[in-house]
């Protein structure tokens, strides 16, 4: 089924939707799409194409100033708060988002004392570290997981993500992919924007794609891949490879890599 195309209920639907910051220079432009509950959207463009402004609108943040935003059926120009209630943002630079001094007192921060059996099970099954452990000693990653438990405790509708990727090694790169999975499995909608599209690229239920504050692309893999480079987007070298998407961890699943020190071989992208 085509990205956008009406199925069950949506979770996220923009129509001509736009922002202009002060001085009127152009943040977003004509964006239209709409996601199902329990989407994977991939945001992918260039430094400066408007990712950000999107994932703030998407997160009541800002708010339209044209066209239409529906976020979990709330109006994002009239209803903010209540998109604000409904979505939960995990940002890049984890440092920034973490106020508690251990991980248990950072989770339970904003709530009540009731839900702290819920909060040390969230963690304990994101594999984060002891209740008690300084966050100042934890690693990136645990950071980053400790960023992504505290918006789950918040119960959003739609969960967006910035660059969560970025900067993990493999095995954190796959524990994430883990999570976002299980979160589709939910019945949560993510909006995951990436610069490397290669963990996600097999993921993904559609792509958006942004050049110069406005939508470039919108669709499946299938349909966005193959005009990425004409973008300033990198194609995932899943695409490059087949000129279709294979699962990003096809060699590990199947047992094997290249054989005999052989480089892998790569189709024109």
């Amino acid at each position: 089924m085509a990205a956008g195309t009406p199925s069950g209920r949506f979770a996220v639907e923009a129509e001509g939707l736009g922002y202009a910051y002060a001085g009127g220079r152009k943040g977003l432009c004509d964006v239209t799409l709409r996601l199902r509950e329990g989407d994977i959207l991939g945001l992918a463009g260039a430094n400066g194409a408007g990712k950000s402004t999107l994932l703030a609108l998407l997160g009541g943040i800002l708010q339209p100033g044209a066209g239409s935003l529906l976020v979990a059926g709330l109006d994002a120009a009239r209803e903010s708060a209540g998109v604000r209630r409904a979505s939960a943002m995990v940002f890049q630079e984890a440092d920034l988002a973490i106020i508690g001094s251990t991980v248990e007192e950072d989770l339970l921060l904003g709530l009540d004392a009731s839900r702290r059996e819920e909060a040390l099970a969230l963690a304990a099954r994101l594999g984060l570290a002891a209740p008690d452990v300084p966050v100042q000693t934890l690693s990136f990653g645990q950071k980053r997981k400790l960023c992504l438990a505290a918006a789950l405790l918040r119960k959003p509708r739609l969960l967006l993500l910035d660059e969560p990727f970025a900067g993990l090694d493999y095995p954190g790169a796959r524990e994430m992919r883990a999570l976002l999975a299980s979160g589709r499995a939910a019945g949560l909608t993510q909006v995951v924007a990436v610069h490397d599209l290669e963990p996600l690229a097999d993921l993904a239920d559609c792509w958006l794609v942004l050049a110069d504050g406005r939508q470039a692309a919108f669709g499946t893999a299938e349909e966005v891949f193959p005009r990425l480079r004409g973008l300033g987007v990198r194609p995932p070298c899943a695409w490059q490879a087949g000129l279709g998407v294979r699962p990003w961890d096809a060699q590990q699943d199947a047992g094997e890599g290249p054989k005999g020190g052989e480089a892998p071989k790569v189709g024109k992208g």
